[in-house]
C-alpha cells in the first residue's frame, strides 16, 4: 500500500482518489472548502482543508494554511493538481500569485517524507506552436496561465529533494464536461480545420496510475488522446450525436496546426487510450 496526498480533489482529483483507493492506496485529499469536506471523507478519503497562498506569511506555517504539515504527513506521493487563478491580493504587483503559492509549498514538501511530485499542468505551455508538439518541444506559453505553469514546473524539477514529473494535460472532458455544450449553436467560430487535443478524465486517471505503478519519475509527459479530427469535423458531429444546435464555422481557414503528440506516453508507459470515450 502506497500513502499518497492529493493537492486538489477538484473534477479530477476526486474520482483519481477514488480510483487510487480502490486499488489499495492510502489517500489524504485536500479541498479549499469546508463544505466538501464531508464528500472526500465519503468518498474514503482522509480530508484536510488546504489553502495555499502567494503572500508569503500571510498563515501561520508561512503562506499555508497551517493543515498542510498534517496533510503531507506520512505520504510518500505528492499530486499536485491545482489550476493557476489569476488573481492576486495586490493587482499591481508583479509576482506571479500561482508560482507563489508553490514556491511556499516546495519548503513544506522538503521537510516531509514525499519522495515523488506528480504535478499536473497543461499543454497551454507550448502556446499555438505549429505542427507537431513532442515532449522535446520548447514551452512558448501565450496566456498568463501557461506562463506560470511553466515557472511553477521549473520549480519542482529543480528541486534535488524530491523527483518531479510534469503531466501535461490537453484539453479536459469527461462525462460532465464537453467543450461542445459551449460551442452548440454558435456562429462563426474560429480555426475550423485546426486539429483538436483533447483527452478524457478516464484517460487522465489511467495514465496517472500507469506512472505511479511504472514509477516513472523526472519525466515529462504530454497526455492527450492519438486523436485529431479537425474541430469543424468532430464538434459538428458530437453536437449531432448529443442532438444539440450545430455549431457554425467560419470559412476562413485557420493558421493554427498545432497537434500534440501521445507517441511517448503509448510507447514509455505501453499505455492504451480508451478511445471509445471519444
Amino acid at each position: 500500500m502506497t500513502k499518497i496526498s492529493i493537492l486538489g480533489c477538484g473534477w479530477l482529483g476526486l474520482p483519481l482518489a477514488k480510483a487510487l483507493i480502490a486499488k489499495g492506496n492510502s489517500l489524504n485529499g485536500s479541498t479549499t472548502s469546508e463544505n466538501k469536506l464531508p464528500i472526500l471523507k465519503d468518498a474514503g478519503i482522509n480530508p484536510f482543508l488546504v489553502i495555499l497562498s502567494e503572500v508569503e506569511g500571510n498563515f501561520e506555517s508561512g503562506g499555508i494554511s497551517e493543515n498542510i504539515n498534517s496533510f503531507l504527513a506520512e505520504s510518500e506521493i505528492l499530486i499536485i493538481d491545482i489550476p493557476p487563478k489569476l488573481r492576486t491580493v495586490d493587482p499591481s504587483s508583479e509576482k506571479k500569485a500561482f508560482v507563489e503559492k508553490i514556491k511556499n509549498l516546495i519548503p513544506f514538501i522538503e521537510k516531509s517524507k514525499i519522495q515523488k511530485v506528480l504535478f499536473v499542468s497543461s499543454t497551454s505551455v507550448y502556446g499555438d506552436d505549429n505542427g507537431l508538439v513532442t515532449e522535446e518541444t520548447i514551452p512558448n506559453p501565450d496566456t498568463e496561465s501557461g506562463k506560470q505553469l511553466v515557472l511553477a514546473e521549473k520549480l519542482l524539477q529543480e528541486n534535488q529533494n524530491f523527483e518531479t514529473t510534469i503531466l501535461r494535460f490537453a484539453g479536459l472532458i469527461g462525462e460532465d464536461r464537453h467543450p461542445v455544450k459551449f460551442l452548440a449553436g454558435k456562429e462563426n467560430l474560429e480555426n475550423p480545420d485546426a486539429p483538436i487535443n483533447l483527452i478524457h478524465q478516464n484517460d487522465c486517471i489511467g495514465i496517472i496510475e500507469a506512472i505511479i505503478n511504472q514509477s516513472k519519475w523526472n519525466e515529462v509527459f504530454n497526455a492527450v488522446a492519438p486523436f485529431h479530427p479537425t474541430r469543424q469535423e468532430y464538434y459538428t458531429q458530437e453536437a449531432k450525436d448529443r442532438n444539440l444546435p450545430l455549431p457554425k464555422f467560419s470559412t476562413k481557414k485557420s493558421n493554427i496546426k498545432k497537434e500534440i503528440s501521445s507517441k511517448k506516453i503509448e510507447n514509455s508507459l505501453n499505455y492504451q487510450f480508451k478511445l471509445e470515450n471519444y
